[in-house]
């Protein structure tokens, strides 16, 4: 019995373009006690493997995160087996706006202590008891009330390709960062303040809601399906689109555009742009925006050193990265000191304290 992925991303790129099948890209969430999650895990591996899922799933005692990709014509087997699991049952599922049958390569399910790595150790407040989900349409409405406050609870890379118009952007590279900072600088408004929040596809705001409940904040609202769900209720509905630029996301597409809007710039020449792309040196791998020009003229890398190494022969690369491990860039995600035009969205309350 099959219990783990055994192709690797090439072999599985082979077999999807030899199939010729068209698939979907979707992702849902839902918080629930589970249990015993390596047994969920187990059954759901069996079954989706069957079914040529791949993607990227979280299982924890709290619930289950998943990202995943799969041909379209088993949609349907797919949300009949989700049926049939009790907390899953006519489970929401945000189909990706911009399809793509690479974005997944593999089919990993992990069992986590949590589906959102939020770094919290309060364990006293229920996560069940969240906000206010509203629609695109009551969500168009609110974020235009004067008392109003829009928080983004995506991290700075996230937000800084596209966010919401007027939104509160934290700095952060983390989802734990957001919750302190939004916490201590709305602490004069826990009660006069309609505290709005939205995230990718509504995980992050689902605790956050919670979370900020249980520090006694009143008027909680949090945007359902996150922007996902938002982009295609105003396409629906012919609403209008307040979201200006791309929805980062975390598969091989790495955006979906929302809006026309350039809103970021090349970290290496300043120029329009909001690509994200990964440094070319395997060594570094730094996650960063680059325009085309740059692209070409910095033959895929962050910058002259990592240039320099990728031209290397492979052979060498690997000779230079023995014992080394990777780069702390890996990390930065637009943050290195070489990368000159990097946005900084810092002292982002300034608007909120000046009304």
């Amino acid at each position: 019995m099959q219990l783990y992925n055994k192709l690797s991303a090439k072999e599985r790129a082979e077999l999807i373009e030899k199939a010729g099948k068209e698939r979907l890209t979707l992702s849902f969430y839902q918080y629930a006690k589970i249990g015993n999650p390596q047994l969920l895990r187990d059954h759901l591996f069996i079954f989706w493997n069957e079914l040529d899922v791949l993607g990227r799933i979280y299982i924890a005692k709290e619930g289950i995160n998943a990202q995943l990709s799969l041909p379209a014509d088993r949609f349907k087997t797919f949300k009949l087996h989700l049926d049939t699991i009790h907390f899953l049952k006519d489970i929401r599922l945000n189909v990706a706006i911009e399809q793509n049958n690479m974005s997944f390569l593999k089919l990993k399910i992990k069992v986590r202590d949590k589906i959102v790595a939020d770094g919290l150790e309060d364990n006293s407040f229920d996560v069940t008891n969240k906000g206010v989900h509203v629609n695109a349409e009551k969500f168009n409405a609110l974020i235009e009330d004067e008392n109003t406050v829009l928080i983004d609870m995506r991290n700075h890379y996230e937000s800084e390709i596209g966010h919401f118009k007027n939104a509160v952007t934290p700095d952060v590279d983390t989802f734990r960062e957001s919750l302190d900072i939004i916490e201590d600088d709305l602490k004069a408004h826990k009660e006069d303040k309609n505290l709005v929040m939205y995230c990718t596809g509504g995980i992050r705001c689902e605790k956050a809601s919670a979370y900020f409940k249980h520090k006694g904040f009143k008027n909680v609202y949090q945007l359902e399906g996150g922007i996902i769900e938002y982009t295609r209720q105003v396409k629906e509905k012919e609403l209008e689109n307040k979201f200006l630029g791309k929805n980062f996301v975390f598969d091989d597409r790495r955006a979906e555009k929302i809006s026309d809007h350039i809103i970021a710039n090349c970290h290496q020449c300043g120029n329009p742009c909001d690509t994200h792309v990964n440094c070319a040196n395997e060594a570094c791998h730094l996650l960063f925006i680059q325009c085309e020009t740059c692209k070409s003229d910095m033959d895929n890398c962050c910058s002259t050193n990592c240039k320099v190494i990728n031209a290397l022969p492979f052979e060498e690369q690997k000779e230079l990265r023995k014992g080394q491990g990777n780069s702390n860039d890996i990390f930065k995600k637009g943050r290195a000191d070489h990368l000159p035009y990097k946005k900084d969205l810092r002292n982002i309350f300034e608007t909120l304290k000046q009304k």
